[in-house]
């Protein structure tokens, strides 16, 4: 199996686990994502009153140089 079919896979079983996930535990996942798909944070930190998108782009900013997710 491919690193990137191997990703895809692990990806979407994210998405089908039985138990919710924490907040913490999803910003987790989301900022390991968004660094491992796009890479470093390469936009602008969200404005005071987007409270969820500050703690999104904080989730991944928070992984920035970090490209050995293992």
């Amino acid at each position: 199996m491919s690193l990137q079919a191997e990703f895809d896979k692990m990806a979407g079983d994210v998405k089908n686990v039985k138990t919710k996930p924490t907040d913490q535990e999803l910003l987790d996942l989301y900022g390991l994502y968004k660094q491992a798909t796009v890479g470093d944070v390469n936009t602008d930190r969200p404005g005071l009153f987007d409270m969820k998108g500050k703690a999104k782009w904080d989730a991944w900013d928070s992984r920035k140089g970090n490209m050995d997710l293992k």
